[in-house]
């Protein structure tokens, strides 16, 4: 686990600023925050090797692109042999249309988000892909019918 990193108002702020918008440049940012462009560069700088910011990333809209339709399945594991979970872990986040695989606790052990072009692609990545993992007891997969986005999770000054 990582661990707790303090972060002063102007971090919040940056944090807010990229979550919004992580290709905004550092005269903007610099701009909406108050401070000149080389702190924002000693900012980011201080948060990516701090581990807070871990990268940058497209959020790709896949209807866009083809792939109009997206879920989550749930996988519970038979049997939690070690190689085996091994093998699925490497795995799994490398099979077509995955887009997050979640470890958890509770009922199911894993969470997959995936896209896919229609309900027939899906039984077909549940069959092809996970069904051949003998440590995979059961599957639940749920459609997503929209997506959005939150930012109110960044934290307030403490």
């Amino acid at each position: 686990m990582s661990q707790k990193v303090e972060l002063d108002d102007v971090d919040r702020q940056l944090l807010r600023a990229l979550g919004d918008d992580a290709r905004t440049s550092g005269t903007a940012l610099a701009a909406a925050v108050g401070i000149s462009e080389s702190t924002v560069s000693l900012r980011l700088k201080r948060l990516k090797t701090l581990g807070v910011i871990r990268g940058f990333s497209v959020d790709i809209d896949a209807a866009a692109v083809g792939i109009p339709l997206q879920a989550l399945i749930s996988i519970r594991l038979a049997k939690h042999d070690r190689a085996e979970i091994d093998a699925f872990t490497a795995a799994a986040p490398q099979f077509p249309g995955v887009v997050r695989m979640y470890h958890m606790a509770g009922a199911d052990d894993y969470l997959l988000h995936i896209v896919a072009t229609d309900t027939e692609a899906v039984q077909s990545f549940v069959l092809d892909y996970l069904t051949r993992y003998p440590a995979v007891a059961h599957t639940r997969t749920n459609l997503i019918y929209k997506v959005q986005d939150g930012s109110a999770w960044i934290p307030d000054g403490a």
